[in-house]
């Protein structure tokens, strides 16, 4: 479950961490980051697959709890002066432009792990790894059903001009007599939470701290990315 910053916990519309899993167990297992380009490349059968390159750290650590641990991630040019506070008491002069906490069950699991802790990718990921990637996908605006839930649409011939994209009939006139909650209709589509799961790490910059993984992940360009390996 991700927290808001500065170890306040956000409104978050995705999963929840089930009971006895952590992002951090022994050593740090998660990172932050920002999504650069999707691209191509080869498997070893010389079979193209897709890519996507993330800007994966480093992130400094900003903040500890008994029950979280806090990453700062990326520049900015201004903060406001409660996060700058806040970045100094961990004794780093960067103004981060993410801050994002991570639920733990025990402190003591985080031996490696102290306030302006730098955590590069290369410490975190490794090629072959699995991981889990969540984001904010892309923003559609409003949008009727052919586009939000792939309806077929109505007839085009009989003289019915108007139907071709229309949703029909929504079960308001007999049975059921109403309409029922969660009914697929026209509204905003995209600039939803998704996580990716078991996403397979390709390559890992260690100098230019780039992860590569197959596949694409949701969100535009400079979209922040959270990813957690899975075990």
């Amino acid at each position: 479950e991700i927290l808001s910053s500065p170890l306040r916990r956000e409104k978050s519309r995705g999963e929840k961490v089930p009971p006895g899993r952590d992002f951090f167990v022994v050593m740090m297992n998660a990172i932050l980051g920002t999504k650069i380009s999707q691209s191509q490349a080869f498997d070893e059968a010389g079979k193209r697959i897709p890519v996507t390159e993330i800007q994966a750290g480093p992130c400094w650590v900003t903040g500890m709890s008994d029950k979280s641990v806090q990453l700062g991630f990326g520049n900015i040019k201004n903060i406001s002066k409660a996060e700058a506070g806040h970045i100094k008491k961990a004794g780093l002069d960067k103004k981060l432009r993410f801050l994002r906490s991570f639920r733990i069950s025990d402190l003591s699991n985080l031996s490696d792990v102290s306030l302006g802790k730098e955590i590069k990718v290369g410490e975190v990921f490794a090629p072959g790894d699995k991981v889990q990637i969540t984001g904010v996908s892309k923003g559609k605006g409003f949008a009727g059903v052919v586009k939000r839930h792939h309806f077929m649409g109505g007839p085009r011939t009989h003289g019915q001009s108007d139907r071709e994209r229309a949703p029909g009939s929504i079960g308001a006139t007999t049975t059921p007599g109403r309409v029922y909650r969660g009914k697929r209709m026209a509204g905003r589509m995209g600039n939803d939470r998704v996580t990716i799961k078991k996403m397979k790490v390709i390559a890992v910059d260690t100098q230019k701290n780039i992860l590569t993984v197959k596949g694409l992940v949701p969100g535009g360009k400079n979209g922040l990315l959270l990813m957690q390996k899975e075990v």
